[in-house]
């Protein structure tokens, strides 16, 4: 994706990293091969920003809820696998 993509038919889902909860909520679309679109769902006119797919994959795994610090955590713990 060179350039302005045009992103006017993109069908947007629910980032699977969203908190579940109806609060923060990102959207992706699929659309566009080697890259993560990405929009904030309470602004869908908005501007997005447009990740290549590796960094999307390296952001979505450091910002995971099983990799941030206690203090970081909503509620307070994280979740530990085991």
């Amino acid at each position: 994706m060179q350039g302005r993509g045009d992103l006017s038919a993109a069908v947007w889902r629910k980032s699977s990293y969203n908190d579940g909860q109806g609060g923060s909520c990102a959207e992706v679309t699929d659309d566009f091969p080697g890259f993560v679109p990405v929009r904030d769902s309470r602004i869908p006119e908005g501007l997005a920003v447009v990740i290549r797919s590796t960094g999307w994959s390296t952001f979505a795994t450091a910002a995971s809820p099983d990799r941030a610090p206690a203090s970081d955590h909503p509620g307070g713990t994280p979740h530990q696998p085991s």
